[in-house]
């Protein structure tokens, strides 16, 4: 009799195990594939840069380059700057990004990647998806990156920001490029 309640609590525990591990590998599957994602930058003055946005994984693709490689962000197209909705960049100063004035305010950010330079848009319509990208009406202004090869690749798109004092440098980093754009007061 205690050989038969022996096995049956051991089924039993077994059952409990591989039903959480189960719930566990549900609640993994259940993770966006492009997480949501921020960044910011505080002035010396107290003012602020954010941006949000999804941050897509390589995930074993080819990401940045020409369409005939299949690339997911093939160089010379608009892109959406990450994956879902458009991205975010809204400020409460005034600001000049890579020369050209930007007034505080609510804005959309999209790219146009190539191999030796990328180009930002920032775009004053707002709580867009992100593609196709039909706001040419409503660029405030595009203005070049610089692009530089990363140490290590990056599995994680991500957006950062270097502070010093009334200067912000944004960076995007994926796959093994690194776009990169001063921003001041």
């Amino acid at each position: 009799m205690k050989k038969i309640g022996l096995i049956a609590l051991s089924l039993f525990a077994v059952a409990t195990l591989a039903s959480a591990q189960t719930g566990m590998s549900q609640e993994k599957s259940k993770a966006p594939l492009s997480p949501p994602a921020s960044a910011a930058c505080k002035f010396s003055d107290g003012k602020t840069i954010k941006v949000d946005y999804s941050s897509p994984r390589v995930r074993g693709r080819k990401i940045l380059g020409e369409a005939s490689e299949k690339a997911l962000v093939p160089y010379g197209e608009i892109w959406r700057t990450g994956a879902n909705k458009a991205t975010t960049f809204v400020s409460d100063a005034n600001l000049t990004v890579g020369g050209k004035a930007v007034p505080a305010g609510s804005y959309t950010m999209f790219t146009i990647p190539k191999a030796d330079k990328w180009t930002l848009i920032i775009n004053k319509k707002t709580a867009e998806w992100g593609i196709p990208y039909k706001y040419e009406a409503d660029e405030l202004a595009r203005v070049d990156m610089q692009v530089s090869k990363t140490p290590a690749p990056i599995e994680n798109f991500t957006i950062a920001f270097d502070e010093a004092g009334s200067k912000c440098t944004l960076h995007m980093e994926w796959e093994n490029t690194r776009a990169s754009v001063e921003i001041t007061k």
